[in-house]
């Protein structure tokens, strides 16, 4: 009769011993030295790991944050006063006879997908604090727009505030949109019409509408200019947000009083 085949059975090598298993020409496993590990193989593993998991990310996900002047573009936030002063108290802003359309919320340094913030703690100097709180509708705003969106323009106080008094006036509000008396009920495609035809060098979709209330009123609009300042396209993500915040057929603008 012929000899039965023989089968193998696996036999591993003592987890504390320094082998790795090898095969003889009968299918019988033997324990070979290997060379020790030193105490930087890990570190050396760990790095190596982290390199070729950094090349693996997109450019954009490897982008520093909260790095001063490390951004991609500017926004400029004009709030809607009458939403705020819906719904908070600020005697500065939302006094009877103030009459507030649309205010400087501030000017933000934006990514192509998310912001920095607080990107220094270089402080907001008092001769400048007094020279540009004007330019928003209350004089509390100035110090956290500093500290939270100008610390990572790269500019120094006065030329971020310079820039962003500059900005804001090169936004023409429609002659409709400014200090209605009654509310306004209209669509955004119709309402980012309205900013385009009044800024007829703006570039296409350079104004982003953001609503409150699950998109039943305006809240305040972005309008998106390079570091140049000149006008540009808004990012994929702020238009999709934007989409998403006044998901409704229509929105409301809530009259100035």
């Amino acid at each position: 009769m012929p000899e039965a085949p023989k089968i193998s059975t696996f036999t591993a090598c003592p987890l504390n011993s320094e082998s790795a298993p090898s095969y003889t020409s009968d299918n019988a496993v033997r324990c070979l030295p290997t060379q020790p590990e030193g105490p930087a193989m890990p570190l050396f593993r760990s790095l190596l790991l982290c390199s070729l998991l950094a090349a693996a990310l997109p450019a954009e996900a490897r982008k520093p944050y909260n790095e001063v002047g490390v951004f991609d573009y500017y926004a400029v936030a004009l709030s809607w006063s009458p939403s705020f002063c819906a719904s908070h108290d600020d005697p500065n802003q939302c006094a009877p006879g103030r009459r507030h359309g649309f205010v400087l919320h501030g000017l933000w340094p934006q990514f192509e997908k998310g912001y920095p913030g607080h990107c220094s703690s270089r402080a907001l100097p008092l001769d400048v604090r007094n020279k540009y709180t004007s330019i928003f509708p209350s004089p509390k705003m100035i110090g956290h727009q500093w500290s939270k969106h100008g610390s990572c323009s790269g500019l120094d106080p006065a030329a971020y505030f310079t820039l962003s008094a500059r900005l804001q006036a090169q936004v023409v509000i429609p002659q409709a949109f400014r200090q209605p008396a009654a509310p306004v009920r209209i669509g955004n495609a119709q309402f980012i019409a309205a900013f385009n035809a009044s800024n007829p060098g703006m570039a296409r979709n350079a104004v982003m509408p953001y609503c409150a209330d699950g998109g039943r009123f305006l809240r305040e609009i972005l309008v998106c200019f390079d570091k140049g300042g000149r006008s540009r396209t808004c990012s994929y993500s702020d238009l999709k947000r934007s989409s998403n915040s006044c998901r409704k057929d229509s929105f409301v603008m809530q009259s100035v009083r």
